[in-house]
């Protein structure tokens, strides 16, 4: 007997723990991050966590066997949704990770930085994107069609609110990554000053 397709749905809490370790194990350059971070929850709770939590309509899930293997979500207006982060979600965190007060001098340490400062997010010249999203999807899974049909549904979603544009970054030294939002229809946004972070736009219209 043939075993079911890949299906795509949209985000249930039940996929949390899935959420987390999808994050986790494509978060350097889309592979794995793990030894990089000694706790795990780091990267999640930054970019992937919160979005599903604050905005879960625009969270969508590839679902294999049973479990989520590959996810896409983001927010239908950044600025509104870095106000929501630092009051409704950062709380929530600052006793598990304390804000730093020295130079960051590990990769957990840089991300606990980016953690604390949502208003990074804001940046003048992606103004005219006012979304953003995120889209990981495990190895296994990876080149099949299914970031495809992730970005799709994510798409129409923002469509149904009237959102004209979206935006991500991505780290510049993933080309594997960059390939796929060509192929989607992402063109470079200049942002000057951007280090190694790319910054890509697409319309809705």
């Amino acid at each position: 007997m043939t075993p079911p397709s890949p299906l795509l749905r949209s985000y249930r809490p039940e996929d949390r723990e899935a959420l987390f370790d999808i994050c986790i194990r494509t978060g350097h350059e889309g592979g794995d991050a793990r030894h990089l971070y000694p706790d795990p929850d780091l990267l999640p709770n930054i970019f992937a966590a919160p979005y599903a939590a604050l905005e879960p309509e625009l969270a969508f899930v590839v679902e294999d066997g049973g479990r989520a293997v590959g996810y896409i979500l983001g927010t239908a207006d950044t600025a509104s949704f870095v106000d929501r982060y630092r009051a409704e979600w950062l709380p929530g965190l600052a006793e598990r990770y304390p804000a730093p007060v020295r130079e960051p001098a590990s990769p957990a340490e840089r991300m606990t930085v980016l953690m604390h400062d949502p208003e990074r997010m804001i940046v003048p010249e992606l103004a005219d994107h006012p979304a953003h999203l995120h889209i990981d999807l495990l190895p296994t899974h990876q080149r099949a069609g299914h970031g495809r049909r992730l970005m799709e549904a994510f798409l129409a979603a923002l469509g149904e609110q009237d959102v004209k544009a979206v935006h991500l970054g991505m780290l510049t030294a993933n080309t594997r990554a960059r390939a796929f939002y060509d192929r989607v229809g992402f063109h470079e946004i200049a942002v000057p000053d951007a280090g190694p972070v790319t910054y890509l736009g697409r319309s809705l219209q």
